[in-house]
């Protein structure tokens, strides 16, 4: 079973408010790489089109026993959500400073790929020092009481 992977970077640069749990369209190969947990955040953000939404910059590697039929590692892929759900966070967004961030790619119960994206505003640069400071004293105080 693999591990799930988080985007550790979306949670420093946003705050997140509200968080929706999406399907993805994978190849073959993309699945096995992701369960071999081959994938990166780096710049993977998430936007819509012609009221589709869509994940872009999402790093797959490669699958290392792929043939010919092998994936590319970075193109955009189409997240699946229900219409009122699409149509909510299109009206969210169109408020000033919101985004949609790709969160954590993860298997469900069914071994089924799913992607969590979370709705957020932007930080900061005093918004995430703070956060820095705050997770360093969370650190000490474990430390203290192990």
């Amino acid at each position: 079973m693999a591990k799930e992977m988080n985007n550790r970077q979306a949670y420093y640069n946003y705050y997140i408010e509200t968080k929706y749990v999406a399907g993805i369209v994978l190849l073959g190969t993309e699945v096995k790489s992701i369960r071999d947990g081959k994938v990166s955040f780096n710049d993977a953000f998430c936007l819509f089109d012609d009221g589709e939404l869509w994940v872009r910059g999402l790093y797959i590697a490669e699958y290392s026993h792929g043939t010919t039929n092998n994936h590319i590692a970075v193109h955009d892929r189409k997240l699946l959500l229900q219409k009122r759900e699409l149509k909510k966070i299109q009206a969210q967004l169109k408020e000033k400073g919101y985004t949609v961030v790709p969160l954590r790619v993860f298997l469900n119960e069914k071994n089924l790929v799913k992607v969590e994206i979370g709705l957020g505003k932007g930080k900061k640069l005093h918004d995430k020092r703070e956060t820095i400071k705050s997770r360093d004293v969370e650190k000490e105080i474990k430390r203290y009481l192990k």
